[in-house]
């Protein structure tokens, strides 16, 4: 990937939010803690949950590649 190409992600607010949304999901714990974390981003990021998963849908192999490009594999 090009540094153009990470700084155009960077700026794509449901790549971010579906990144987060996609850790959270493969992630075990208190799911009112990340409800509410997640719910915090999205109202930061100016998106809803329905946006996220219409991107996820239609993007989860670019999001697959953000989590693992930053190490985080989710688990």
């Amino acid at each position: 990937m090009t540094a153009g190409a990470r700084k155009a992600g960077r700026k794509n607010p449901l790549l971010g939010a579906a990144v987060v949304k996609a850790v959270l999901r493969k992630r075990k714990g208190d799911s009112s803690a990340t409800s509410t974390l997640y719910e915090g981003i999205l109202r930061d990021l100016g998106v809803s949950d329905a946006d996220v998963e219409k991107y996820l849908a239609e993007h989860e192999e670019e999001v697959e590649l953000a989590i693992r490009s930053h190490g985080r594999r989710g688990d």
